[in-house]
Formats: structure tokens, C-alpha cells, sequence
């Protein structure tokens, strides 16, 4: 949070107060008509006290003046010094300005209550202004921080009317609070109305914090100016416990007439500078003096308006060649050889005789060529920065690496086609990563649609995540794995470019959608999505998660499998993507995770409470989606009864409770069909085994996988038990037969 304190610690090159009287308290300036001193201020308002002692009420040093409203006191105990008002001790004063503002230092409002909900501390703080001054109401605000109050600020008007305004700030966690947001969770605000000149601050709360003890004790409200707190953040809750003061602008302005009633009596006309001209504020009553253009200085003194020279600023005169200073402005001329008004924007100051002509362009020539220079070199070293930074991030993220593993798997024979991509390449594919060419957004990066030199479409994703530089050959050895996963099923990828800070990650580009936009998009497209259809692509998915899983050198737990990450192409054929969040595992191990990753709706239950990651997690989530596309329903969706809102459970529990319910919750579409009735019942008892919420309960995907085969071959299904010899292809070539180092690899950056 940050603390507004307004100070002056250099002295303008004007007088501000009268001969002799003191113009200084600390770093705070005492501009006239405020003084410390008879004769030193314009009345008995604006008269401050400079007080070398500690004031009990009120400063009584010898030499200083007791007065009414603006009395106020220096008080020299403190280093720097403090300035305060006599009737307000309380109220430190951090600023006194010339254009009718003053900063004062007010007490902040709290209540706090124990776990009991006693109350143990609790201040009201409040405020009555002098005559001639009132709390601005465009600078200060009305704020509440709190999870549990609410809060008005009321008092009284110079018009003689009473106001009160607040606002309520609540929030049940602190999840809730939102960093910038003060619009009523956690933090309120509200404006206060004008010609304000007391304050009172009430703060109450609701049950006394029962709801929110534990996370937030303490409530706080202040009026004050509002770059004192410009944004909202959740540590206020605790930060807000040692400020005892806030910031306060104040406005004041001279007696209670207009600037034509004061004109009539010039003997307590405030306006002393000749060169000064009155105008009357919009906030509070009174009048205010200032210099009239082309003056600096105090208006309200005899002398204290005094010229500007103009001509010792550039910013202040319009003259091309030559300024020369008058009272209250200044006048452009031309040297010799010259004509012209001399004022920029005007007539300028020209040369006579062609000279000037022949002259300009030669510079003009000159410039133009240096210009050209500039920008030759500029261009060059920031090309060869580019190609320097692009080197750096080449090697810091794996390239030589990668580089010596594809020249040794070209050597070996062996299948692998992974390429280097430039960066160039990239950019240009996606036209400079436009927005425009965005298809996908995940919590592990942003996809790009591109369009390569050779015309392949390809997807390009720019992963989140910065690749651990301890885990550079581990990320390495990742993406030459999996380039070689060679499944019709797969999205394949094509290759990385190394030469960004975060690396990019080059797949083949599916063309039509993912099964949750198939699945949920509306009627037209799930209609497109027949029983074959849905249960062919059950068929390949589990195909996929058994490849994976299956691999004779090293496993891959997918662990993010669901609708949104099925792609399918135009003849609907499937196609497993997005490997961010999945795990390399050694054979016959478990994988510990430190953080539970996935989506709600598909997660292992038995992961989320154990952290155990297991090939088991996979066939949980693969029979979530086996649900939806049997039912057509959402994994998770707040917009179903709330029995109904996680898919998994309610498919379970209507099963369970009679399986002649099925039928209800089918899609429609697949009902309409007829004649599949026998394996939708096979279907959904395959969907409850996946669904068991233990995991060694579950079959395994390569169970699944021969199930679904043969229902889709013969119509038929094939006893769930572990077959013996069951072949599928390597995950990897022969090349990589030990993998000690990839016990517990995250490919972070896919």
C-alpha cells in the first residue's frame, strides 16, 4: 500500500510569507496568508503557531500566537518538525498550498474482534474543520477494507445540511479478494459530496466477524486522498493494522464573500499583488487569489507576484531565434540578415539572398545522410543483438543438445523426424503471433494456427512456463521422445524452436474442432456425431492411452485426458493432444506429484486425495469422456441440479440405483437410433468399471482398448482380464532402452 506524504523540500524563488516572518516548519512551507506571528497572516484564521515544546492543549512558547480556526503549531520534538492544527492536535499538516489546498494527516477508523466476538479494539474517529476550510471532495474518497463491515461517513455541510454516505465490503475466503478490484468484495469505496466541513466515520460489522475470523479480524474506513490508496490488495487485511493515519486534502479559501463583495473593502482585500486577480472556488465558500499569466509567486502579498522570464525557458516562449523578457510576457525578434515575426508557428525569422537556399541543402543532404547512417547501423546492431539474443536462448534452452541427439538418431536409422524451427520461421507463420491466429488458450500456453513456407498448416504453442535450466537434457531428451510417438491417433509433433526465452512447440494442425465443441456445441453438431461415430472414437482414444501406457522403454501418463483434448479431423477420426501436463514414468512405478494437475470433472478421485499418479488416473478420466459421450452431458456444469452437476457421480449413482435407467440418460440422438441397445448396455458397464473409485479396480486402457476393438468389430465384447502378449508398437526406437534419469520427469513446457 502505498502512504501519500506531500512534503516541500526546496525553496521556490519567490517570497512566499512576509519580510521577516518565518516561511518554514521542517519541510512543510508556511506560504502567507498563512503565519506564526502578528502581522505575519491575513486573520486570525490563517495565524500558525510555532511551538519549540511539546503543546499541552495548545503551544504557549514566547514569541508564538494562540488563535482560533487556523491557529496551528511547529512542533519541534519531532525531526523533521511537525506541523499541526491548535484545535486539532491530532492532525499533522504535510502541506500548505498556494492554490487553496492543505494535506492533513487524519486518523484512520477499525474494529477489531477476537475469536469470541469481543470486540478489542474499535476507534471512531472524527473531524470539524475550522470556518474557512472544507474537506475536498474530487481528491479524497471513502473507503472500507474488510471482509465483514460496513461503514458510513456522515457529518455536516457549510449549506446546514447533514449527509451520510457508505458503502458495505464483504468476501467469505480470501479467494475472493481481487488485486485492483475495490468495487465491494473485500474493499469498497464511494465519493463524498462538496462543501463538506466535519467528518465522522462510523464502522460496524456483520456478526462480529463470525463468518470471517481467522482470516480477517479488523475492518478499517478513512476518508482521505486517493493516491494515498490507489489500488486495492488483499494484504491490506494486515498491512492496514499499523497505519494509524491516512492523508486528508483540505481546501481553504479567504472569508466569505464573493471576489466582488471583498473588491469593495481593499483595506481587507486579500488580493495585495497588483499583478494578482481573484476567483472564487468550487468547493466552500470565500474567495482565492492567484498571479495573473506571465506572474509567479504569493498574490496575497504586497510584492509577491513577480515576472516570469520567459525567455530562460524554451517550454515557456515560441521565439526562433531571439526572446527578449517584458512585464508579465515577452516579444520574439529576428538577428541581422533576418526578417520575420521570430515566432515558431508564425512567420519565423528568414535569411535573406539564396545563400540560405544553398546553405539548407547542403545540411539537408548532410542530415539526410546521417540520418540514413543512423539508421544502417541502428538496423545492423539490432540485428546482430537479435541474432546474439536468439543464439543465447538457442543454447540456454538445449539447442546444441538437441542438435547432437537428431545428427545421432539420423546415424542410428532411426524414425525420428523431429526439426529445429527459427524463430523467424514462427513468427512469420503466424503473422507475428497475431491475436488473430490464436485456436487455442490452456493453462499451459497459447496455440497458434501457422502457415509454413512449404504451405503445412501446423499448430504452434508458446508454452507458460520457462524450461528449468537444471532440466535442460531432461526437456531435450522429452521432445525427441515424443516426436517419435508414431500413432495415427496422436497429434504428432514436428518439431521445437530453441531460439525464444520460452521454447515453442510445433504439432500437425487438426482441422475440425475437439470433441467437447462436437459434444456441446449445439444440436447441429452433436446430431453429426452417430453412435458408430462416438463409439469409434472411444475406440481410437483408448487405443492412444493404451499406446501410451503400454510402452515397452517408458510409459506416458497423459493425466489431462478429456473431450477438450481429443481433436478430431473431418472424417471424425480422433486425435489425442496437449501432453502439458504429463508424466514419463519408469515401468511398475507410481509417480508422487507435489501439485494435483488436471481439470475438475475428469480428475482421479484417488489422485486428488493420495497424490499417487498412476496409468489407472488416465482410465478414470477416459471413462469420464466414455460418460459424455454416451449421455452428451458436461463432465462438470453448475448449470445442472446439484446432484446432477458432477457427471461422474450422477451416472454412478443412477446406475447403481437402477441400471433400466440408462436409457434416460442416454443422448437422445443415440436413442433415435434403435438397434444399439446391446452395446450401449456394454458400453455404459465398461464407462462404471473405468468410473471405480479405486484405482486397482479399474481395468487398464489395454483391457479397454480390446473391448471396445472387439465391440466395434463383432458387435461383441471380450472378458475383462489382462491378456497375455498383448503387442503393440514402441513408444520409442531402439535407441533409447534406459532412462535412469527420467524417474520423474514433467514436461513442463508442452
Amino acid at each position: 500500500m502505498l502512504l501519500l506524504t506531500v512534503t516541500s523540500t526546496t525553496s521556490p524563488n519567490y517570497p512566499v510569507a512576509k519580510p521577516g516572518c518565518l516561511d518554514r516548519c521542517g519541510d512543510v512551507s508556511i506560504p502567507y496568508p498563512f503565519g506564526t506571528t502578528p502581522g505575519c497572516y491575513q486573520s486570525d484564521s490563517f495565524n500558525i503557531t510555532c511551538n519549540h515544546t511539546i503543546p499541552y492543549p495548545f503551544g504557549t512558547t514566547p514569541g508564538c500566537y494562540h488563535s482560533d480556526s487556523f491557529n496551528i503549531t511547529c512542533n519541534h520534538t519531532f525531526d523533521p518538525p511537525r506541523l499541526v492544527f491548535k484545535n486539532m492536535p491530532r492532525s499533522d499538516i504535510t502541506e500548505i498550498s498556494l492554490t487553496g489546498q492543505l494535506v492533513l494527516l487524519r486518523h484512520v477508523a477499525h474494529d477489531c474482534h477476537d475469536r469470541n466476538q469481543t470486540r478489542t479494539s474499535y476507534a471512531r474517529p472524527w473531524i470539524r474543520l475550522p470556518s474557512q476550510l472544507t474537506v475536498n471532495n474530487t481528491a479524497n474518497r471513502f473507503t472500507i477494507v474488510g471482509c465483514n463491515a460496513y461503514g458510513y461517513v456522515s457529518g455536516r455541510r457549510r449549506v446546514n445540511q447533514n449527509y451520510t454516505t457508505g458503502c458495505t465490503a464483504r468476501c467469505n475466503a480470501v479467494d475472493d479478494l481481487e488485486r485492483g478490484s475495490c468495487m465491494g468484495i473485500g474493499c469498497c469505496q464511494t465519493s463524498i459530496p462538496r462543501d463538506m466541513r466535519s467528518v465522522v466515520l462510523e464502522l460496524r460489522s456483520y456478526a462480529n466477524y463470525s463468518y470471517v475470523w481467522g482470516f480477517n479480524n479488523c475492518s478499517y474506513a478513512f476518508v482521505a486522498d486517493e493516491r494515498a490508496f490507489p489500488s486495492f490488495s488483499p494484504e491490506n487485511r494486515t498491512s492496514l493494522r499499523g497505519v494509524k493515519k491516512m492523508p486528508m486534502v483540505v481546501d481553504w479559501a479567504i472569508g466569505n464573500e464573493t471576489c466582488d463583495e471583498a473588491r469593495r473593502n481593499i483595506t481587507r482585500y486579500a488580493c495585495k499583488s497588483r499583478d494578482s486577480e481573484c476567483y472564487e472556488p468550487i468547493n466552500g465558500s470565500g474567495y482565492r487569489c492567484s498571479c495573473r499569466e506571465g506572474y509567479e509567486g504569493n498574490p496575497y502579498l504586497v510584492h509577491g507576484c513577480r515576472d516570469v522570464n520567459e525567455c530562460l525557458n524554451p517550454t515557456l516562449n515560441v521565439c526562433e531565434k531571439r526572446c527578449i523578457n517584458t512585464l508579465g510576457g515577452f516579444h520574439c525578434v529576428c538577428p541581422k540578415w533576418y526578417y520575420g515575426d521570430g515566432r515558431q508557428g508564425g512567420k519565423g525569422c528568414i535569411r535573406d539572398g539564396s545563400l540560405v537556399y544553398k546553405l539548407a541543402a547542403g545540411i539537408a543532404i548532410g542530415v539526410i545522410g546521417l540520418l540514413l547512417a543512423g539508421c544502417w547501423l541502428h538496423w545492423e546492431v539490432k540485428r546482430r543483438r537479435l541474432i546474439k539474443t536468439r543464439r543465447k536462448f538457442f543454447m540456454q534452452n538445449g539447442g546444441m543438445l538437441l542438435q547432437e541427439k537428431l545428427v545421432a538418431k539420423e546415424r542410428s536409422a532411426s524414425s525420428c523426424t523431429s526439426r529445429i524451427f527459427s524463430s523467424s520461421e514462427l513468427k512469420k507463420a503466424t503473422k507475428n503471433f497475431n491475436s488473430n491466429m490464436i485456436i487455442g488458450q490452456g493453462g499451459y500456453g497459447t496455440v497458434y494456427k501457422g502457415l509454413l513456407p512449404d504451405n503445412q498448416t501446423v499448430a504452434i504453442k508458446k508454452s507458460k512456463l520457462e524450461v528449468d535450466p537444471n532440466q535442460i537434457e531432461q526437456f531435450i531428451n522429452e521432445v525427441i521422445i515424443l516426436t517419435q510417438i508414431n500413432h495415427r491417433n496422436v497429434v504428432k509433433l514436428l518439431g521445437c524452436c530453441l531460439e525464444m526465452r520460452v521454447p515453442l512447440l510445433v504439432y500437425e494442425f487438426v482441422n475440425n474442432g475437439t470433441l467437447y465443441e462436437h459434444l456441446h456445441g449445439g444440436k447441429d453438431k452433436a446430431r453429426a456425431l452417430s453412435w458408430d461415430v462416438r463409439l469409434n472414437i472411444a475406440r481410437e482414444t483408448a487405443g492412444v492411452l493404451s499406446y501410451l501406457h503400454s510402452s515397452a522403454s517408458i510409459p506416458i501418463i497423459h493425466r489431462d485426458v478429456k473431450s477438450a483434448n481429443i481433436l478430431l479431423d473431418h472424417t471424425f477420426t480422433a486425435k489425442v493432444s496437449d501432453f502439458g501436463a504429463s508424466k514419463l514414468v519408469p515401468l511398475d512405478h507410481t509417480q508422487l506429484s507435489t501439485v494435483v494437475q488436471g481439470t475438475l470433472g475428469y480428475l482421479d478421485p484417488e489422485y486428488m486425495q493420495t497424490n499417487q499418479l498412476t496409468e489407472k488416473s488416465d482410465v478414470y478420466s477416459f471413462g469420464v469422456v466414455f460418460v459424455e459421450l454416451l449421455t452428451g452431458m458436461k463432465a462438470l456444469s453448475h448449470d445442472r441440479p446439484e446432484e446432477e452437476m458432477n457427471l461422474a457421480n450422477y451416472f454412478l449413482s443412477s446406475m447403481r440405483a437402477n441400471r433400466n435407467r440408462l436409457f434416460e440418460i442416454v443422448a437422445d440422438d443415440i436413442v433415435r437410433e434403435g438397434d444399439n441397445e446391446e452395446q450401449v448396455t456394454r458400453v455404459a458397464e465398461l464407462a462404471m468399471s473405468c468410473l471405480n473409485v479405486r484405482g486397482e479396480d479399474r481395468p487398464s486402457m489395454k483391457v479397454v482398448a480390446m473391448e471396445l476393438e472387439g465391440l466395434v468389430r463383432v458387435g461383441g465384447t471380450q472378458p475383462w482380464v489382462e491378456p497375455k502378449g498383448y503387442d503393440t508398437e514402441s513408444l520409442v526406437g531402439d535407441g533409447f532402452n534406459s532412462f535412469e534419469d527420467f524417474d520423474v520427469l514433467a514436461i513442463q513446457t508442452l
